[in-house]
């Protein structure tokens, strides 16, 4: 999919380009701001016609194993980072995961390339980002990784959240599900951690000003302490990864041996159980033998054995139960 858009000077208001106008031969795509979605083949050759940007570059992103990193060239500076994504799954429970975003600044054109629509560019074309123009391509860039910095603080806090209430069902149950469903989110933490590892590389990169040595990136002192609270919120993120890591492996293993426990509890209960009901099936067994027992002919016989039974029973119920074996 692709997404044109511009801001407009007059109106300080972002503007999308139908179709029919990039179309055009000799579009100028002067200050604007190319977002593609899991793009075609087809349309990664149109895009690479109006930017100038070579094929591999715009392809770079769309591939979920490359690593967060900064890219100079003559004409052009790529930033690859890695965004949180959010995904719903079944009885309202979530899974998260990262993709890669790849940003490719030009002079006069600022291009995003990701897999998926995620809300890290749709807060941009909802205009939920203050100041954002798309003329202004080293604040649009610093906003971007502000955004993702944001999300990746935001999905942290439903993680634990979430981890929360699938502790509140695990206290009596004797099932995998929540503890598989504990496995998906230290799984997703996992995704984070790297994630962010790699994002702050690039991040301090960026700080150190190496990647502007094409002056693609022309830094300015608002932009600076954007960028610099960036770095503070990424280190924020790494910081809380880590430390949810910790309690979620803690956690899950206690509850593993809780679940354990409650399965030696039932078995113990069963097992009493059913020594208590063999006892009457000892003793009606050796009765009904062939042979001559005691009663043997007798009214009395078969209620006093059944009796005998049930007292039998009773006290061999008191003593499991004074052991704590009922």
């Amino acid at each position: 999919m692709i997404e044109i858009y511009k801001t407009d000077d007059l109106e300080n208001k972002l503007i999308q380009i139908e179709e029919s106008v990039y179309m055009e031969e000799g579009f100028d795509p002067k200050d604007c701001w190319i977002n593609l979605t899991n793009p075609s083949d087809k349309e990664v050759a149109l895009i690479a016609k109006i930017s100038g940007i070579e094929d591999d570059v715009l392809k770079t992103p769309l591939d979920d194993e490359e690593r967060s990193r900064v890219e100079t060239e003559d004409d052009y500076t790529l930033v690859l980072v890695d965004i949180p994504v959010i995904e719903e799954g079944t009885e309202d429970y979530y899974s998260y995961f990262t993709i890669p975003l790849g940003a490719v600044i030009k002079k006069d054109l600022f291009v995003t390339v990701s897999l998926k629509d995620t809300a890290i560019t749709r807060d941009f074309v909802r205009n939920r980002v203050k100041g954002f123009a798309t003329y202004k391509k080293t604040r649009f860039l610093f906003q971007i990784l502000n955004n993702i910095a944001s999300k990746y603080l935001a999905y942290l806090k439903q993680i634990d959240k979430a981890s929360q209430r699938i502790q509140n069902g695990l206290h009596k149950s004797t099932k995998n599900k929540e503890l598989i469903q504990m496995l998906d989110l230290e799984n997703s933490l996992v995704y984070f951690s790297t994630s962010l590892t790699g994002n702050d590389v690039v991040i301090s990169r960026l700080l150190q000003n190496k990647a502007n040595a094409n002056n693609i990136l022309k830094s300015y002192p608002d932009d600076t302490d954007l960028l610099e609270d960036v770095a503070i919120d990424t280190k924020q993120a790494i910081e809380m990864c880590s430390i949810y890591r910790e309690i979620l492996t803690g956690t899950m293993d206690a509850y593993g041996s809780v679940i354990s426990n409650n399965l030696n509890i039932v078995m113990k209960v069963l097992t009493s159980i059913t020594l208590i009901i063999s006892i009457p099936t000892l003793i009606a067994s050796l009765f009904g033998m062939n042979t001559w027992v005691p009663g043997q002919g007798q009214k009395w016989g078969f209620w006093a054995v059944l009796g005998f039974s049930g007292v039998v029973s009773f006290f061999l119920s008191l003593y499991l139960k004074k052991k704590k074996l009922l």
